[in-house]
């Protein structure tokens, strides 16, 4: 019991209480609940691209961290929103006002609940890229499995809990004892969609090694972008960091229309 608590207790840090600062800083933004497929009721924020944007059919789902809630993370959805692709963020149960207490199948419950909302706004789960912030790269990789998405993207993701545990945590038996897997390592070859990794050398709790393992078990096309700073640095040089997002869309564009195209010769056959 002792240790069931310790290792859910190291894995999950929510905040329940949304920052009203941030919010404002949000600006405009439609606040969303759904009901997962087991009963439970979560928030979100819906973000629009501009109606001119000609990149307004996809959208980012921002699969968070393990701390904090949605409030806490503006200034990547501003950066994400430069990009003219639509975002929605969600609190996993037990974070900010989802109600519930989090664990990893009910976190890939809520993801897909936030892919099914998204189709009631026409956006397909082929529009859908999956930007997985550290932990919340474990359940991006989830659904773009269990979903056709158009992209995955794995910001300072451990190649699995068992793996960064045994890290972090040396003299306990963390592989053996480990219930809470986010294995992004071993599901990253059955992900068919394109995948960007990024990392820092300087992230002092997912080692950079975690990346490089990611990124050599992941399918092409994949896009790796190394940024500087610690875990949670990745909007230091912003300018760097869009930069690679626009070449990972335009990754994304491009294998959608090879997708589409092939899809098409296969209908004429």
């Amino acid at each position: 019991m002792l240790l069931r608590l310790f290792e859910h207790s190291q894995v999950y840090h929510p905040d329940r209480v949304l920052d009203p600062t941030e919010i404002k800083r949000a600006g405009f933004f439609e606040d969303v609940y759904l009901t997962t497929e087991d009963g439970c009721r979560i928030n979100g924020w819906f973000l629009a691209a501009g109606a001119d944007s000609a990149r307004k059919h996809l959208c980012f789902l921002v699969c968070h961290g393990n701390a904090g809630n949605i409030s806490h993370r503006i200034d990547l959805y501003n950066a994400l929103l430069r990009t003219g692709v639509n975002l929605f963020a969600f609190d996993y149960r037990g974070f900010g006002r989802s109600e519930g207490r989090p664990s990893e199948e009910g976190t890939y419950l809520d993801g897909a609940a936030a892919i099914q909302w998204l189709r009631t706004r026409e956006v397909r789960a082929a529009d859908i890229i999956a930007f997985g912030e550290s932990l919340g790269g474990g359940i991006g990789s989830e659904l773009a499995i269990r979903f056709p998405l158009a992209g995955l993207v794995l910001q300072s993701t451990f190649t699995s809990i068992p793996e960064i545990g045994a890290e972090l945590f040396p003299w306990l038996p963390v592989k053996w004892l480990a219930t809470i897997k986010y294995d992004t390592f071993s599901k990253l070859p059955r992900i068919q969609c394109p995948v960007m990794v990024i990392h820092s050398r300087g992230d002092g709790l997912a080692a950079f090694h975690h990346s490089e393992r990611n990124l050599g078990n992941a399918n092409e096309p994949k896009l790796f972008w190394e940024t500087k700073g610690d875990h949670g640095d990745m909007l230091l040089d912003q300018p760097h960091f869009l930069e690679g997002m626009e070449k990972f869309i335009g990754m994304v564009e491009r294998h959608q229309r090879l997708r589409e195209a092939g899809e098409a010769r296969a209908l004429d056959q």
